[in-house]
């Protein structure tokens, strides 16, 4: 009650300044600011697990504001600790139209690892291009995984907002236990009807009840033969610009002995920039 009032007394004041002579523009904006101010968190009820992801989508920090950063940067390290070898490029998303880039300086895992030299993908939402060395390439091979990976390096960005998507099937699996804490798991696909898809990637998420964060996932990959959700994700988050941004992840690979206590792999990201002013025509540059 005491927060409700604070936030009544500090709309009061708000409008009352804006009485005074603001101007149409900065009154919408205001409004704007208001609205932002006074949305309730949403409900969490596992007998209605969309509820939950779109718990888990505000406490990331909220889709809307999201949009507003416009687009975002970024230094994606993708390694393999037991060998070394790694993907290490900049990264570029715009959100708007999901248009997704990416420079490699280095590439030896799934980008042109036989291939020397700088490697680029671009997305412009609607067809990816190549190049290597700044040369385009038509390889259909390297197009399409080019493709594979611009789409999904934008969706693990934005997966939070994603699972919030038109087509999403949710289910609650009830709770698991994982490192001392008690997680609720949800089961998540998504509708072929609406995606366009066969086969669509299928998700069991382990969501904190408390902070309303996914710390941990199993996922299938069908793109790579992945059929059933076998693949373990575990998240560490960073606030940057009051955006919860997953810059540590590390992924375990089952195998006949199960799963090792050592990652797989493990993707980590720095230099995270919002708003840099991109557009289609200025990605690549």
């Amino acid at each position: 009650m005491k927060t409700l009032r604070i936030k009544l007394f500090t709309i009061a004041s708000i409008l009352l300044l804006a009485s005074c002579g603001q101007k149409a523009k900065k009154m919408e904006v205001i409004a704007e600011e208001i609205s932002e101010a006074v949305s309730p968190e949403p409900i969490y009820d596992t007998n209605e697990p969309k509820t939950i992801l779109a718990a888990v989508a505000h406490a990331h920090g909220g889709w809307n504001d999201l949009w507003k950063k416009k687009d975002v940067e970024y230094t994606y390290d993708y390694r393999i600790p037991s060998n070394g070898k790694a993907d290490i490029s900049t990264e570029r998303y715009i959100f708007d139209s999901e248009a997704s880039f990416g420079k490699y300086s280095q590439h030896e895992i799934n980008v042109v690892p036989d291939k020397d030299g700088e490697v680029t993908q671009c997305f412009d939402g609607k067809e990816t291009m190549v190049m290597i060395n700044g040369e385009k390439n038509e390889d259909p091979q390297l197009i399409a995984v080019s493709d594979f990976l611009r789409r999904a390096n934008y969706y693990w960005f934005t997966m939070a907002y994603k699972l919030n998507d038109k087509g999403t099937v949710a289910k609650y699996l009830g709770q698991e236990e994982y490192n001392g804490k008690m997680y609720d798991k949800v089961h998540v696909t998504y509708d072929p009807e609406v995606t366009g898809k066969e086969q669509n990637d299928i998700y069991i998420l382990y969501v904190n009840p408390e902070t309303k964060m996914i710390d941990r996932f199993f996922f299938s990959l069908p793109f790579l033969g992945v059929e059933e959700p076998a693949i373990v994700a575990n998240y560490e988050y960073e606030d940057i610009d009051g955006q919860m941004i997953s810059t540590k992840r590390t992924y375990f690979m089952p195998s006949e002995q199960g799963y090792s206590e050592k990652p797989n792999l493990i993707q980590t990201m720095t230099n995270v920039k919002f708003n840099n002013g991109f557009t289609i025509e200025t990605l690549m540059q």
